[in-house]
């Protein structure tokens, strides 16, 4: 994503201060990043190599599980035939490609490439989709796990079974990040009714967060150097 001086503003608010004093460095568990920047989940914004690339400038990327990179062993072959397809064939065409079921064996291999690169590994799955895949995930490495859909509460309230998000996270000894919960409000709400439901250690290793911008970058803020 490429940005001019006319597309930013930089706004002050009552005090301003010195940007030698201040880091953009952002934490959770042991994992820092030197760039407040963590890119989206999806396939038009992230692949293993894109990862790998944000990972070394400072920033975290993370991949999409249950996307073409998880479904084709060389996935730039259906999204060439994307992106040149004609626009009124494109959400059917697109709706096969993504049919193919997702492989295992691929997750393994996707995620070994971005650690074997040195860099910390994020990936997200779908809340459907984490109850039957996220062992796969953990064996395979990853250092921080995202959940993420469409819309995403810490209480899902239905007929069928759905995934425990407050013990999902207090059962897995691994970071935890809840991505689409859509504005601050859920973010919030979430964030509290995991703080009630689960002890502290296990708080301070989730985050919800919300991804606010078709650029599928979300910038994390910065903080002062203490």
């Amino acid at each position: 994503v490429a940005y001019s001086f006319d597309d930013i503003a930089v706004v002050p608010s009552r005090r301003t201060r010195d940007p030698k004093d201040v880091s953009t460095e952002w934490q959770i568990d042991a994992y820092k990043f030197e760039i407040p920047m963590m890119a989206a989940p999806m396939d038009s914004v992230m692949s293993p190599e894109t990862a790998i690339e944000i990972g070394r400038l400072g920033g975290l990327g993370v991949l999409n599980l249950e996307g073409l990179w998880t479904r084709y062993d060389d996935p730039r072959i259906p999204l060439g035939e994307i992106a040149s397809m004609p626009e009124k064939h494109a959400t059917r065409r697109m709706q096969e490609i993504y049919a193919a079921p997702i492989r295992p064996e691929l997750i393994k291999e996707r995620i070994k490439q971005i650690r074997d690169a040195g860099i910390t590994v994020a990936a997200s799955l779908s809340p459907q989709r984490t109850a039957e895949l996220h062992k796969t995930v953990i064996d395979a490495g990853v250092d921080i796990f995202v959940i993420r859909g469409t819309t995403v509460s810490a209480e899902h309230v239905g007929s069928g079974e759905a995934l425990n998000l407050k013990k999902f996270i207090y059962e897995l000894d691994t970071p935890v990040i809840v991505g689409g919960v859509a504005n601050g409000t859920a973010a919030l709400h979430s964030a509290l009714m995991l703080l009630a439901r689960t002890t502290a250690p296990h708080f301070c290793r989730s985050l919800a967060i919300t991804w606010e911008n078709s650029a599928g970058v979300l910038p994390m803020g910065s903080k002062p150097i203490s």
